[in-house]
C-alpha cells in the first residue's frame, strides 16, 4: 500500500514538474518575469531619490547630501532585492 502511494506521489511530482517547465517558457511568463526584476530593482532606487530629495528640501542648512545617498543606498537594496529574487526563482 505505501509502494502505491509513493509512486501515485512521484508521479503527481513529475506531472507538476512538466506543466511548470511548459508554462516557463512562454513569452508572457518571460515578460512578467522581467518586469518584477525590474520593479524589484528601480523601485528602492527611485523612492531614495524622492525621500533624499524631500530630506534636502526641509534641512536646507545640513551639508550632507540626502539625495545622493539615499540613491546609492536605493541601488544597494535593489541589487540585493533581484539577487534574492532570482535565487528563489531559480532553485
Amino acid at each position: 500500500m505505501d509502494r502505491r502511494k509513493l509512486e501515485t506521489e512521484v508521479e503527481q511530482q513529475i506531472d507538476r514538474k512538466r506543466r511548470a517547465q511548459r508554462a516557463a517558457g512562454t513569452l508572457l511568463a518571460r515578460t512578467t518575469y522581467f518586469g518584477t526584476l525590474g520593479l524589484m530593482l528601480t523601485l528602492p532606487i527611485v523612492a531614495g531619490a524622492y525621500l533624499g530629495n524631500w530630506l534636502d528640501d526641509h534641512a536646507r542648512d545640513f551639508s550632507f547630501s540626502w539625495t545622493v545617498s539615499l540613491i546609492v543606498i536605493g541601488v544597494f537594496v535593489g541589487a540585493f532585492n533581484a539577487v534574492w529574487f532570482v535565487r528563489q526563482t531559480w532553485s
